[in-house]
Order: C-alpha cells, then sequence, then structure tokens
C-alpha cells in the first residue's frame, strides 16, 4: 500500500536514492531550497519508504508547473505517478492555480495526456 504524503519535505538522502533509481543521477544540490518556494510537492511513500514524488512550482499567481515527477524503479507500472500526478493538481487548484503546465519528453505524452494535460504549443531554450 502506498501513502501519499502532501508536502512531506524528504530528506536529500531519501531523494537522492529515488533520483538515482528513477533517472540514473542524483538529486541537485540544494533541492531542499526548491521545495520551500514550491506551491505544493507530494511524495509517496511504502511502508515509510520513499517511492515517488512529484514538484509543482509556481509563478506566484495562477500559473503552476509540474515538475520533478518519479517513480523508484520497483514500484513502476503501479498506478504511482498518476496518484501523484492528481493529487498535486488538485492540491494546486485548491491553493490558487487555474492554470497547470507540464513540459516533457515524447515517451511520456501518453501518461500526461491521461492524467488530464491538453496538448500547446511551447518553446523551451537550453541556458547551459
Amino acid at each position: 500500500m502506498v501513502d501519499l504524503v502532501n508536502d512531506p519535505f524528504p530528506d536529500l538522502a531519501a531523494l537522492d536514492g529515488l533520483w538515482r533509481s528513477a533517472w540514473g543521477g542524483p538529486v541537485a544540490a540544494g533541492y531542499g531550497r526548491v521545495l520551500e518556494r514550491s506551491l505544493v510537492h507530494v511524495g509517496a511513500y511504502e511502508a515509510g519508504v520513499l517511492v515517488g514524488f512529484v514538484n509543482v512550482a509556481w509563478d506566484g499567481g495562477v500559473h503552476a508547473f509540474v515538475l520533478d515527477t518519479c517513480v523508484h524503479a520497483e514500484h513502476q507500472r503501479k498506478g504511482i505517478a498518476t496518484a501523484l500526478v492528481q493529487r498535486a493538481a488538485e492540491l494546486a487548484r485548491v491553493r490558487g492555480a487555474e492554470w497547470l503546465h507540464v513540459d516533457f519528453e515524447s515517451q511520456l505524452e501518453g501518461f500526461y495526456r491521461r492524467c488530464g494535460f491538453a496538448p500547446s504549443a511551447a518553446g523551451v531554450m537550453r541556458l547551459v
């Protein structure tokens, strides 16, 4: 059974283990500062262990942005990511966001469409 926890502020060691499993690399240094400024973040825990996570950043107004959706490799394909995004979307709405944006790689399009995101034209610029 997986429990979703609103704004858990997980320790960086737990996040690092999740990041390494989900993305093959470490969590960014200073990620705790990112969470302090977020509109919401949600953790998925199984037996007290962080197995999934999503962050929602915002502009301080009506726009919010889904970031860092991930699930530990051993727990994928169980609906955890969908539950995380749905919970995060509801909390973002309750906390004042009117628009929820997400950028994703092409292989994740089906997932985010199933989560309720509509197609939109957007742009991105790499700065480093």
